[in-house]
C-alpha cells in the first residue's frame, strides 16, 4: 500500500482592532477572547507535546495583522488588564456556583478558571508576545509558520499588479521582522488565486500557497489527483488545495463540530444570562451586555420539530 501524507494547516487571522483613542473598544475583545480560547491554548498544547516527547508537525499561518497585534505593547497591556478582570469574575463565579441554586454550573466555572490561569502563565512565559511563542516552535523545527497578504487583501480583485506586489512584498518584510527569515509559504487571502499571482509569489521567494478546492478541480488541465496532491503553477510555485471533507468538519454546522453536542454553545454567554447588576462591572463603560467568555452551555444539536431548544450545562 502506498503511503499518504496529511498536511494539518491552520489559518490564524483577525481584523486589525487596535484603537488607542479609546480606553475600551468592543472589537478589541475579539482579539482577547481569541487569545484566551485559541492562541494561548495552542501554545500550551505545543508545550505538552514537547514535554511528552510526542512527534508532531503543523503548519500555521499568522497574518501580518495578527502578528502586529500580538507584538503591540498597548494591546499587551490591555490584554493583561483583561486577564485580571477575568480572574476576578472567575473567582466570583466559583463562589456563586458553589451554592445549591447554581451548582450545576460549578464544574464549568472551575474549568474556566483553569483556562484563565493557563492563559496568564503562557502569556507571561513568552514576555506577553505570542509571536515569540510561535517562533520558538518554528525554530525547533516542529511548526511551519506561513504568511498571508499584508492587509488580507483579496488579490484577484486588485487588478493593478503593483498593488498585488505590494501586498506580497510588504508581508514578506513584516514576516522577516518577526521571525528572522523569509516565509516559504503563504495562505492567500480567502484562498483566492488568479493568473499571474504565482509570478509575484515566485518573485518574493515563496515556494507554495493554498487555494480552495475549486481552484484545483477546475484547473486546465484538470489535475489527475484533484486536491490529493500538490501541483505546480506556471511560475513553479507549488499549489495545495483545501480538502472539502476536512473543511466541513471545521465549518459545517450540520457535519462538523460547530453543531456537535460535545462542544460549547458560543452564543450562550454569562454576559447575557447573568443578573445585570452582577455582570455590569464587566460590561465596560457603556454597560451594554456582551460576551465575557464564560459559556456554561453546550450545543444542543438540531432544532426539534416544535422549535424549542433546551440548553444543558457544559461539564
Amino acid at each position: 500500500m502506498e503511503k499518504g501524507y496529511l498536511a494539518l494547516v491552520l489559518h490564524a487571522h483577525l481584523p486589525f482592532v487596535r484603537h488607542p483613542e479609546h480606553e475600551y473598544f468592543l472589537e478589541e475583545k475579539w482579539l482577547f477572547e481569541a487569545m484566551t480560547e485559541t492562541y494561548l491554548p495552542l501554545l500550551s498544547i505545543f508545550e505538552k507535546l514537547q514535554q511528552e516527547a510526542i512527534p508532531w508537525r503543523l503548519t500555521l499561518s499568522i497574518t501580518p495583522k495578527l502578528g502586529a497585534m500580538f507584538s503591540d505593547p498597548l494591546l499587551q497591556d490591555r490584554y493583561e488588564r483583561h486577564l485580571h478582570e477575568l480572574i476576578e469574575l472567575a473567582e466570583k463565579e466559583i463562589h456563586r456556583t458553589s451554592k445549591k441554586s447554581a451548582h450545576e454550573f460549578h464544574q464549568a466555572a472551575l474549568n474556566q478558571k483553569v483556562v484563565i490561569d493557563r492563559s496568564v502563565r503562557v502569556f507571561q512565559q513568552y514576555n506577553r508576545n505570542l509571536v515569540q511563542g510561535f517562533k520558538r516552535f518554528q525554530d525547533e523545527g516542529k511548526l511551519e509558520i506561513i504568511t498571508c497578504c499584508a492587509t488580507h487583501g483579496f488579490l484577484p480583485l486588485m487588478k493593478n499588479e503593483n498593488v498585488q506586489r505590494a501586498q506580497i512584498q510588504i508581508e514578506k518584510k513584516n514576516y522577516e521582522k518577526h521571525f528572522g527569515r523569509s516565509p516559504r509559504g503563504i495562505w492567500l487571502s480567502e484562498c483566492a488565486y488568479d493568473y499571474g499571482i504565482d509570478d509575484l509569489l515566485a518573485e518574493a521567494g515563496i515556494k507554495y500557497f493554498f487555494v480552495d478546492a475549486h481552484g484545483i478541480l477546475y484547473g486546465t488541465p484538470r489535475p489527475k489527483y484533484g486536491v490529493f496532491a500538490p501541483i505546480l503553477a506556471p511560475a513553479n510555485v507549488a499549489v495545495f488545495g483545501r480538502d472539502m471533507e476536512t473543511s466541513k468538519q471545521v465549518w459545517s454546522r450540520d457535519a462538523g463540530y460547530p453543531g456537535d453536542v460535545s462542544y460549547r454553545e458560543f452564543y450562550r454567554d454569562l454576559g447575557y444570562d447573568a443578573d445585570y447588576d452582577y455582570i455590569k462591572p464587566y460590561l465596560k463603560q457603556d454597560g451594554v451586555r456582551r460576551n465575557t467568555g464564560f459559556k456554561y452551555h453546550r450545543i444542543t444539536g438540531q432544532v426539534p420539530a416544535d422549535g424549542e431548544k433546551t440548553h444543558q450545562s457544559h461539564r
